[in-house]
């Protein structure tokens, strides 16, 4: 029986092929042993294999881009969720790209190895070729694609990092301390500072033989059980808000997903990022730093609300010299008024 050399510039050599045998006459019509009744099946698996993964890519592509309207995670989401901010749609945006990059590599790379494993099979009479040991062309090919591949993807990424880094320009300040296993928040500027714990109603539930149901604390068809607090952190929108996170015991981490930025809290460290709302709402987080026994009672609740909302709440707070300066800076600056003649002119602003 003769053998043909299959060649191919992406597989130069790989194998020599040995076609199976036909019918013995001329005109006579092929006859399938079992061997090829054997392969018919192989290639009918291949098959069904193939649409299920083609159905399961489409049906992924679907849920993927279902969640764009999201804000806040939700039960069974596959996917990021854009989120309300600037940040968080940039984060959520070259996610989505890095993705489908790595998809259609995905794609390239195990599409590959399967026409490989079935075309060349042993059952076809594929031999390896051993001569085979050495291509400078191939090595510098698989080395430069991933380069440009990891360039172009760094781009963005770079781009976006150098966004989310730039507290310039914030008209408002807000100190984040965490504690073992709450979060104190304080207005820069102002004497407005309070303490954000784990909401009463969930912290009774959650007590060893409490007796108390966690679904009773349902309110309109929601449940918030262990993701509520005492006292929100209140800030407005369409505001650049400058963030200083720290702590006074151990690492914590404050983070919202909807705002689309996670930062460590660190004693004796200050680290800084921004938000700016664009959205009025309610937005959960939680700790995602392990801090202690009860790092999984240590809520955040961001409540969003429009600047003369946040003004009067501003207002209301316990009064004093400093938080009343620094709401007519806020007033002015966002008024279009002149901030000159208040003695804190300068409250919210972030350092330049």
């Amino acid at each position: 029986m003769r053998e043909m050399r299959l060649r191919s510039g992406a597989f130069p050599r790989l194998s020599r092929f040995r076609p199976p045998e036909s019918g013995t006459g001329s005109g006579a019509a092929p006859r399938i042993g079992i061997s090829g009744q054997r392969q018919v099946k192989k290639v009918e698996a291949m098959k069904r294999v193939t649409g299920f993964l083609s159905r399961t890519l489409a049906l992924g592509s679907l849920l993927f881009w279902s969640g764009v309207a999201l804000a806040d995670p939700q039960r069974w989401q596959l996917n990021l969720a854009p989120g309300v901010t600037e940040t968080s749609q940039a984060v959520y945006h070259l996610h989505m790209i890095i993705l489908w990059v790595c998809i259609v590599i995905a794609i390239v790379v195990f599409g590959a190895m399967a026409y490989c494993m079935f075309a060349f099979r042993k059952s076809r009479g594929a031999i390896a070729d051993k001569s085979l040991v050495h291509s400078t062309v191939v090595e510098i090919i698989w080395t430069t694609i991933p380069v440009i591949v990891l360039i172009v993807m760094a781009i963005p990424s770079t781009s976006t990092l150098l966004r989310m880094s730039d507290v310039r320009d914030a008209e408002l300040t807000v100190k984040v301390t965490g504690y073992q296993w709450k979060w104190r928040y304080e207005y820069v500027g102002t004497d407005v500072n309070f303490i954000s714990s784990l909401a009463r109603d969930s912290d009774r539930t959650r007590r060893l033989r409490s007796g108390l149901d966690p679904a009773a604390l349902a309110k309109d068809g929601t449940n918030h059980y262990l993701l509520d607090v005492d006292k929100p952190l209140v800030l407005p929108v369409d505001t650049k808000v400058r963030f200083v996170v720290t702590s006074d015991d151990v690492i914590h981490a404050w983070w919202v997903p909807a705002l689309g930025w996670k930062q460590d809290a660190i004693p004796g460290f200050i680290n800084e990022a921004w938000t700016d709302i664009k959205t009025p709402g309610v937005y959960r987080g939680v700790c995602a730093e392990l801090c202690g026994k009860d790092h999984g009672f240590m809520p955040i609740v961001v409540r969003a609300v429009s600047k003369p909302e946040f003004q009067q709440w501003l207002a209301a707070q316990p009064s004093n010299p400093g938080s009343v300066a620094a709401l007519t800076n806020y007033t002015a600056s966002n008024t279009g008024g002149s901030a000159a003649a208040t003695p804190a002119a300068s409250t919210y602003a972030a350092p330049r």
